[in-house]
């Protein structure tokens, strides 16, 4: 059980890592950018090939539909919510300072993690020891999320105790989350598992399209397009190992 909660820990850890760097360095806005970019393939690679994929292959093409399309209606509507008081704004800096990009990036990390984190402690049950490549993907991937929402959260005015006590639960919620992965969901059936996986996929589709790529382009600039790429590659190559 501990060990769980550990490799949960573990891979939430790189959130509260990219907060802080967000918060404390002055990072230029071409590099966050393209840290972002970069980030937002590793997400899309992780959410297709080890959560969707594994879930249609674990519990059938209805189950992950229906997980897959309730993670991305879960956040879509998150979003719709911060789109009223403002957040449709958020390209438009000069006029309107306040654009809620970072509230939505956390929001669909907070939607995400919980499921992967899960994911992490269902794997530690059915083989016997950790997915170190889930471990591995969720890590990478969640580094730039905790980078450009601290970001965005700090231009937003939130104060950096704030964001650093948001990033802190989402940490301990992660090793929660995997404890509970572990010692809940033993019992589950690939269907239930496979909508808990895709659930997440769902989440992190929606918040990259809708938060992360348009933000990389603007601050990175057209080569986004091939660091957000690489990123993917860099997904189906840890998908390979």
């Amino acid at each position: 059980m501990a060990e769980a909660a550990f490799w949960g820990a573990v891979a939430g850890s790189s959130l509260l890592a990219g907060a802080l760097l967000g918060l404390y360095v002055n990072i230029p806005r071409r590099l966050s950018g393209l840290v972002m970019s970069f980030g937002t393939g590793v997400l899309i690679g992780a959410a297709s090939f080890e959560l969707l994929v594994e879930s249609v292959a674990e519990g059938g093409m209805l189950a992950a539909s229906l997980g897959f399309l309730s993670g991305a209606l879960l956040y879509t509507s998150a979003e719709l919510v911060i789109t009223k008081k403002g957040g449709h704004e958020r390209k438009r800096s000069v006029t309107n300072p306040v654009s809620h990009s970072g509230l939505s990036i956390l929001i669909g990390t907070l939607i995400d993690a919980v499921p992967e984190s899960l994911i992490i402690g269902v794997s530690l049950l059915n083989h016997g020891h950790i997915s170190y490549l889930v471990v591995v993907a969720v890590f990478i991937s969640n580094f730039p999320e905790g980078l450009s929402s601290s970001i965005g959260l700090k231009k937003d005015g939130y104060s950096s105790r704030k964001i650093l006590i948001m990033w802190t639960g989402i940490l301990l919620l992660s090793a929660v989350s995997s404890l509970a992965g572990y010692s809940l969901l033993h019992d589950s059936t690939p269907i239930a598992l496979a909508f808990i996986a895709s659930f997440a996929a769902g989440g992190i589709i929606a918040m990259v399209s809708a938060t992360m790529m348009p933000e990389a382009f603007e601050e990175g600039g057209a080569i986004v397009g091939l660091v957000s790429s690489l990123g993917l590659l860099c997904s189906l190559l840890l998908t390979s190992l």
